[in-house]
């Protein structure tokens, strides 16, 4: 494999990712959810999507997997994953100064297009 064909597919790779994140937030939207923050980065992990559901904030996890073959999306947010999102968010929550309930959720999108909103994942 070259360089210019590893680059390519880390390319796609990385737009892929980003539609998926932008068909979840459209999506949350939709459902009557308000964007706060994409792609909040600390050293402990980024947070792909924060936002709020009512009085609530919601921090959310984007997954996306062309198939199923190696298991689905929604099972790919293993246990040490959702333990950086958490260190993440205690991060965030350091920083921003908010007093009110925090959710944790998933938006797992697959090749086919569905997409299966889970909320209070962990």
């Amino acid at each position: 494999m070259t360089l210019l064909t590893k680059l390519r597919d880390k390319t796609a790779h990385l737009m892929r990712g980003r539609n998926a994140e932008e068909r979840a937030h459209r999506f949350l939207i939709g459902k009557g959810l308000q964007p706060v923050c994409r792609n909040f980065r600390c050293k402990q992990g980024e947070l792909d999507l924060i936002m709020t559901d009512g009085g609530t904030l919601v921090i959310v996890e984007v997954r996306f997997r062309k198939s199923d073959k190696y298991g689905s999306a929604a099972e790919s947010v293993t246990p040490a994953k959702q333990s950086r999102i958490i260190a993440a968010t205690q991060y965030y929550l350091s920083t921003s100064k908010t007093d009110c309930p925090i959710r944790f959720d998933v938006i797992a999108l697959s090749g086919n297009g569905a997409i299966e909103w889970i909320r209070n994942a962990f």
